[in-house]
C-alpha cells in the first residue's frame, strides 16, 4: 500500500498536464471529487484537493509535442545521484534537478525506452496529503515492451525490490514493485509487459499511469463518460485486486480507477 510515510523510492506526488487547465479541472472534480486550488493569476496551474487534502497537481502542457499525460514522482534522498544513475543506465535527463523554492528539489526523466517519471527530493513539501483512500492515488503501474529490461533499469536507479505474479489465464506476469528495504505490505506499483498496440497511446513507448481509488467503480466511469472522457477497459472484477476501469480523460491523460477489494 502507498502511504504518506514517503521513503527513498516511493510514489509522493503525481500532475497532470494538459491543454485546457479549466476543462481538466471540471473533469477531475466531477470523476473523482477534487476541488481545484489555482496558483495564481501568472501561473496556468494548481492543486486538487480532497477534503481539504492535496491529492495531485494540474499544469498547462507547454512542451511542444508532448501528450498529456500524468506525471508520477518518486521520492530521493539525493536527486543529484539519482540522475547520475538514470544517465547511466540509458535514461535521458529531461529536467535537470532544479530548486522550487524552499519547497524541495525535483527532476524529470525518460527511462532507456522513452517511459517518462520524474523525482522529488523533499524540503519544506514532502508530496501529497492524502493517499490510499477513496479519491486518491493508491497504486502505479508501468506498461513496457521490455520487463526485464525495465527492472534492471528502474532497480539500478531506485533499489526497487521485484516480486512476479501469474496474471489470470496464463496471460503472463505481472511483476509487484516495493521500495528498498521496506516489507511487502509497502508495495506501491507494479510493471507489465505489453505489447505494441497497448503503448499506442504513447507512440509505442512505455509510460505510467496512476490508480485512483473511488468507493463505486461504476459511478466513477459513469462520471467519466458523462463528463467527456472514454473508457478503454472495464469496468472489469480482478480477483483479489477489486473492479477496476482504465480511462482517459477528456484529452486522453490515462488513469485507472478502482474499488478495491475489502480486506
Amino acid at each position: 500500500m502507498i502511504t504518506t510515510d514517503f521513503v527513498h523510492g516511493s510514489p509522493c506526488m503525481l500532475d497532470v498536464g494538459v491543454p485546457d487547465v479549466p476543462a481538466a479541472a471540471s473533469f477531475y472534480g466531477a470523476v473523482l471529487g477534487w476541488d481545484y486550488e489555482p496558483m495564481g493569476e501568472d501561473v496556468e496551474g494548481g492543486m486538487f484537493r480532497r477534503d481539504g487534502k492535496m491529492v495531485a497537481g494540474l499544469g498547462k502542457l507547454t512542451e511542444d509535442g508532448a501528450r498529456p499525460a500524468w506525471m508520477i514522482y518518486y521520492t530521493v534522498d539525493d536527486a543529484d545521484a539519482t540522475t547520475r544513475a538514470v544517465e547511466a543506465g540509458g535514461g535521458i535527463v529531461r529536467v535537470a534537478p532544479m530548486d522550487l523554492e524552499q519547497w524541495g528539489r525535483m527532476a524529470q526523466y525518460s527511462d532507456p525506452l522513452g517511459g517518462q517519471f520524474a523525482v522529488w527530493q523533499p524540503g519544506g513539501s514532502k508530496g501529497v496529503d492524502l493517499v490510499d483512500a477513496p479519491g486518491s492515488l493508491c497504486w502505479t503501474e508501468l506498461y513496457t515492451s521490455d520487463a526485464a529490461g525495465s527492472r534492471r533499469f528502474y532497480g539500478d536507479v531506485f533499489g526497487w525490490q521485484f516480486s512476479d505474479m501469474p496474471m489470470p489465464g496464463d496471460e503472463g506476469t505481472y511483476t509487484l514493485i516495493t521500495p528498498a528495504g521496506q516489507p511487502e505490505e509497502r508495495m506501491h506499483g507494479g510493471l507489465l509487459e505489453v505489447d505494441e498496440e497497448a503503448l499506442s497511446l504513447a507512440g509505442g513507448r512505455p509510460y505510467w499511469h496512476p490508480v485512483f481509488a473511488v468507493p463505486d467503480c461504476d459511478a466513477a466511469v459513469a462520471q467519466v463518460n458523462g463528463n467527456g472522457g472514454t473508457v478503454q477497459m472495464g469496468p472489469v472484477d480482478a480477483e483479489g485486486v477489486g473492479r477496476m476501469a482504465l480511462c482517459l480523460d477528456p484529452f486522453k491523460a490515462d488513469f485507472v480507477l478502482l474499488t478495491p477489494t475489502e480486506g
